[in-house]
């Protein structure tokens, strides 16, 4: 049964970020890394959902203002061109050290989407405070986009803590090269347990509302979504 929760858009160690906060705080925490859309609708709802599960959800915002709400889809693709992989992860250190400094948690992983997913990696693998890694159909392209500057697979090779990697058999953006790659870096980790989640059929972005038109989308997200919460809170608040 969920919590009640207490929802606002705050700011975070000079970043906006959507903050979603269960009733009673049980010192955990999730930082929540959006796919292109950014804090639009559908990244509101999954803060929501995790905070019903009785942990806090801080979402980055990746373009500081615009998301799926109120921009189109082709000017956020434009702005996905111009992140920067130092910038970004200097900005999530920010939220990190707000989660545990001034909300006091005790615990905080990771959960991206898509490019969120590809950073999910990154962060984890710089810094080994994250509790968790939750991986959405990360955006990882062979060759690498010209502003990935930062190699996902050796990232993904450093973290400590358990991770889910959630990842569609039919995905066109990213290879199952790349996925089997992910995958063996994970699996030669010596410390944290793997979940790997392959759903055949399913295509990039399946956890995207937009998507699930396709029922083998909307069926993949439905498996998907309450593991990836009982993982979540099996890492966080224990």
């Amino acid at each position: 049964m969920s919590t009640e929760i207490t929802t606002s858009h705050i700011t975070a160690n000079s970043l906006r970020a959507y903050l979603s906060r269960p009733q009673e705080d049980s010192g955990a925490g999730m930082l929540l890394l959006p796919m292109i859309t950014g804090i639009g609708e559908q990244l509101r709802e999954f803060a929501d959902d995790i905070a019903g599960a009785g942990v806090t959800a801080l979402s980055w915002d990746p373009w500081h203002g615009p998301s799926s709400d109120d921009t189109s889809r082709e000017e956020l693709h434009r702005l996905l061109t111009e992140l920067d992989d130092e910038t970004v992860l200097a900005e999530q250190g920010r939220l990190l050290e707000y989660m545990f400094g001034t909300l006091g948690l005790r615990r905080v992983g990771v959960i991206g989407w898509c490019l969120g997913g590809r950073f999910a990696f990154l962060l984890a693998g710089r810094d080994q405070r994250v509790a968790n890694v939750v991986a959405y159909h990360p955006t990882v392209p062979i060759p690498p986009a010209a502003n990935h500057t930062l190699d996902t697979v050796e990232h993904a090779g450093r973290i400590q803590a358990p991770v889910m990697m959630l990842y569609p058999g039919a995905d066109s953006m990213v290879p199952r090269e790349s996925f089997d790659n992910l995958q063996t870096a994970l699996n030669n980790r010596e410390t944290g347990p793997s979940i790997v989640h392959l759903y055949p059929g399913a295509e990039h972005g399946f956890s995207d509302r937009g998507r699930q038109n396709k029922q083998v989308n909307a069926d993949a997200y439905a498996q998907s979504w309450p593991q990836a919460l009982e993982f979540i809170t099996a890492t966080t608040r224990h």
